[in-house]
C-alpha cells in the first residue's frame, strides 16, 4: 500500500503469490494463451528484425522479462524466445555461434520471487537473476540488454492518478474502482498518467537496450476510437466494482476504502501506443499487431482475476478469507448473469507490439 501527497493510500498491484488454490501460478492460463498466440510473431521478429552481430562480441545474450510475476508464464515466453534465437544461429551456419543466455526476472520488490525460483524449469538453458524494482523507471546498466520481453503488464500504472482520490478534485472517482465509466474528468487523469508513464518506460528502455535490440510485449488493448467503456477488460472490471459497492452496501467492506479504491490500469489503443513511440523517437514500431482475446468461462475469468487481484483487494480493504469468498462469489454469478454484456462486446483485443531500438 502507498500513499498520495494528500495521504489517501492507494493499492499496489501485485499478484497471489504462493501455491495454493487463488495463486496466479495456478490461475494464469487466460495470460499463458495471450503469450502462446505471441510465439510465431516473435520467431518472426528474431528470425527477421534481429541482428546475431549486437551480441556477437559479447558471446551473451541477455534477455529481461517486464512483469514476470511468479510463473510458470514467463519461463515459457523466455524459453520461446530462446528457442527461436538458437534456432536463428543455427541457420547462419558456422558465422553464427549460439551465445550462452542471461535472463533477468523482473517485478514489483513484493512479488513472490520465492515462488519464481522455486519453479524453475531444472533443464534450462539460461543463467537466471532477480530484477526487482518498477519497470517505469530504469533498472538496468545502460546498452546491456539484447532483447525485453513483457506480457500482461505495461497496462500498470506506476500509480493511481492523486486527483481521483482528492474528495476536493472534480475528478474524484466515488463508488468506483476504474476509470470506464466515470466523468471526463476522472478518464483524462489516467490518461495523462498513462502517457507520463510510457514516456519514463521508453525513455528507460532507450538507455538499457542495445542498438538494434528488440522489445516486444503483450497488452490487453481497445480499438481504435473506442470507448473504454466497451472494452472487454473495462466491462469486467466495472463488473467487479459494483460486487464491491454491494458489499459496501450490506456494510462488509468500507465505503471510505472503497471511494479511495482505484485499479492502477489503462488500456490504450494501437494509434495512442504509435504515438507514444514517436514521441520518444528511439524506437522504430518493427510489428503491432491487433489479437482478439479468448472468451474464457465465467468461472475460469473469476478463478483468473482472484488470482491476479485477489490478494490486493483482500489486503487493502482488510478483509477475511469468507468475506473475500463471498465477493468472488457474487463476482461469478454476476459474470454468468451478464455474460452476453461482457464476453460478447467485440472488444476483447489484445495488441502484440515489437519495437526495434534505433537511435
Amino acid at each position: 500500500m502507498a500513499e498520495t501527497d494528500h495521504g489517501v493510500a492507494y493499492p499496489v498491484p501485485k499478484i497471489n503469490g504462493g501455491s495454493d488454490r487463488y495463486s496466479y501460478s495456478k490461475n494464469s492460463n487466460f495470460q499463458r494463451k495471450g503469450i502462446d498466440c505471441a510465439k510465431e510473431l516473435i520467431n518472426k521478429a528474431i528470425a527477421e528484425k534481429l541482428d546475431v552481430n549486437i551480441f556477437a562480441s559479447s558471446k551473451t545474450f541477455r534477455l529481461a522479462d517486464l512483469g514476470c510475476a511468479a510463473g510458470p508464464n514467463t519461463f515459457f515466453a523466455v524459453q520461446n524466445i530462446i528457442d527461436a534465437l538458437e534456432l536463428k544461429c543455427q541457420g547462419q551456419g558456422e558465422s553464427c555461434q549460439v551465445p550462452e543466455f542471461q535472463v533477468f526476472f523482473n517485478d514489483l520488490a513484493s512479488n513472490d520471487f520465492n515462488e519464481l525460483f522455486q519453479s524453475l524449469p531444472p533443464e534450462r538453458r539460461y543463467f537466471a537473476a532477480g530484477v526487482p524494482g518498477l519497470f517505469h523507471g530504469r533498472i538496468f546498466p545502460s546498452d546491456s540488454i539484447h532483447f525485453v520481453h513483457s506480457s500482461y503488464a505495461v497496462q500498470v500504472l506506476s500509480r493511481v492518478p492523486e486527483e481521483v482520490l482528492d474528495k476536493e478534485s472534480p475528478a474524484w472517482n466515488r463508488g468506483r474502482i476504474n476509470y470506464s465509466d466515470s466523468p471526463d474528468e476522472v478518464v483524462k487523469c489516467f490518461e495523462a498518467q498513462y502517457a507520463k508513464d510510457m514516456e519514463s518506460f521508453l525513455k528507460a528502455r532507450a538507455k538499457e537496450i542495445v542498438l538494434g535490440g528488440l522489445m516486444a510485449f503483450v497488452v490487453p488493448g481497445r480499438p481504435n476510437r473506442t470507448p473504454h467503456s466497451e472494452t472487454f477488460v473495462n466491462r469486467t472490471t466495472t463488473l467487479m466494482g459494483s460486487c464491491l459497492l454491494d458489499m459496501a452496501n450490506k456494510g462488509k467492506v468500507s465505503h471510505e476504502k472503497l471511494d479511495s479504491f482505484n485499479m492502477p490500469t489503462y488500456f490504450a489503443s494501437p494509434e495512442e501506443l504509435e504515438e507514444f513511440v514517436k514521441r520518444n523517437g528511439c524506437f522504430s514500431v518493427e510489428i503491432m499487431e491487433i489479437q482478439e482475446q479468448e472468451r474464457p468461462e465465467p468461472k475460469v475469468l473469476s478463478s483468473t482475476i482472484r488470482g491476479g487481484i485477489g490478494g490486493m483487494i483482500k489486503e487493502y480493504f482488510g478483509l477475511e478469507e469468507d468475506i473475500s469468498d463471498e465477493i468472488f462469489d457474487l463476482f461469478l454469478k454476476k459474470l454468468e448473469e451478464h455474460s452476453t454484456f461482457i464476453f460478447e462486446s467485440g472488444n476483447a483485443i489484445n495488441l502484440f507490439v515489437l519495437l526495434k531500438r534505433v537511435v
